[in-house]
């Protein structure tokens, strides 16, 4: 591929192109080369075991990417055969918690698949269907973000989106950048299946290695840890806030072993005239209000907001990896004996009754390493993931305009 110019006077060309394609892309809006037809009238209540494969509006958010090849779910309803899909369909939604988020498509490369709910089906036969998948979700997004309408539920409507605008180059070029992007989607997808089998085996070993650990030395966790909970300064005074104490909250533990940066921190003000406590390093960041049971180490001392219990270690007993490790038994725990309304939360005097195997520090690390060395590779492969991601970013990004 060759690096060439964005633009000639009026002419649109894209930053990168295959070599033999130099001819300008040309403008026009999806009403001029496409109707869009309002999804069936089902719902979740519709989803059967066997039936009709089917796809809800929600889904877009949740299941399907930019090009859809397989349905996971299907209903046992019939419908009138418009909302039925023919190969090549787009489907956006209608209605969204955001802008931002009501601005995405997927191509549907199966016949035959119900459309149904909040979402617009997409049909044309000038431009290929996931070239125009692509643009919404990557391109002209924010156009569509601009046009949705609406506060606590944002709705975009098909009279809208016929007015928005995608450029395109001829159906050789389009399919010549779709086979890249496809090929790339499908590295991600095994690279994705690769990290969820190893996750797989992590989880079995570790069942495995818990069951060899004889009876007599399961304990409560109260026993052989400090649970220490957490809290939020007044935010009202500017001073209580700085650079000076991390201050974690339950959205920034779960994604790695280790943390060590929070997002917001404390001053030692807002430390001292509130319920958060500073916690050492070594500690197990536990989640135990609404997020339940996602756990992270903490390399360096911190504090985090109220909906933790963490875990300082009673280091002559048990180590904090050893404790990290335990989430296996600790998460579902939570899950359990939480209560509440509005949030589901764990206190602590249910969470220290939690019974856990504390083996002697020999077999404990003996644990430990087995487990950090499939974690090591986990990390290894998520971050191969993610460079492929970046990549396919980078791409959309130059590839259209």
């Amino acid at each position: 591929m060759a690096n060439v110019s964005s633009s000639n006077g009026l002419e649109k060309r894209p930053k990168l192109r295959f070599p033999g394609f130099d001819e300008p892309w040309m403008t026009r809006k999806l009403g001029e080369m496409g109707t869009f037809i309002k999804g069936a009238p089902l719902s979740k209540a519709d989803i059967s075991d066997e039936g009709t494969p089917f796809i809800l509006y929600g889904e877009l958010y949740t299941t399907y990417s930019e090009v859809t090849n397989s349905v996971k779910r299907k209903t046992d309803k019939t419908v009138e055969h418009q909302f039925y899909s023919k190969i090549g369909d787009v489907i956006m939604p209608t209605s969204g918690e955001t802008p931002e988020d009501i601005a995405t498509a997927s191509c549907i490369m199966i016949p035959d698949v119900i459309l149904a709910g909040d979402l617009l089906i997409y049909r044309t036969e000038q431009i290929d269907g996931r070239f125009v998948s692509f643009c919404v979700k990557n391109k002209v997004n924010k156009q569509i973000s601009s046009v949705a309408q609406g506060k606590s539920v944002v709705h975009v409507r098909a009279e809208e989106l016929s007015k928005i605008s995608v450029t395109f180059p001829a159906l050789d070029e389009q399919q010549k950048i779709l086979s890249l992007l496809e090929s790339i989607d499908r590295r991600i997808a095994t690279q994705q299946k690769l990290i969820e089998t190893l996750k797989k085996y992590k989880r079995g070993l570790n069942r495995r290695l818990l069951s060899q650990i004889e009876e007599s030395y399961n304990c409560k966790l109260g026993s052989v840890c400090k649970i220490i909970g957490g809290g939020t300064p007044d935010t009202l005074h500017g001073e209580y806030w700085g650079n000076s104490v991390e201050w974690f909250t339950p959205s920034e533990i779960g994604k790695t072993k280790y943390v060590n940066s929070s997002v917001r921190k404390l001053s030692n003000e807002g430390l001292s005239n509130s319920s958060a406590k500073l916690l050492p390093a070594g500690t197990v960041l536990l989640t135990t209000r609404a997020t339940l049971g996602e756990m992270s180490i903490a390399e360096k001392e911190c504090s985090t907001n109220q909906g933790f219990q963490s875990l300082i270690p009673l280091t002559s007993r048990v180590s904090s990896e050893y404790l990290y490790y335990m989430q296996i038994i600790i998460k579902p725990w939570c899950e359990k004996y939480s209560s509440g309304n509005t949030f589901r939360e764990i206190s602590k005097s249910a969470l220290s009754e939690c019974i856990i195997p504390v083996p002697e520090k020999p077999q404990q690390d003996k644990i430990v390493k087995l487990l950090s060395t499939v974690d090591t590779l986990i990390a290894s492969e998520e971050k191969e993931a993610s460079l492929l991601v970046q990549l396919k970013s980078s791409l959309l990004q130059q590839l259209f305009i």
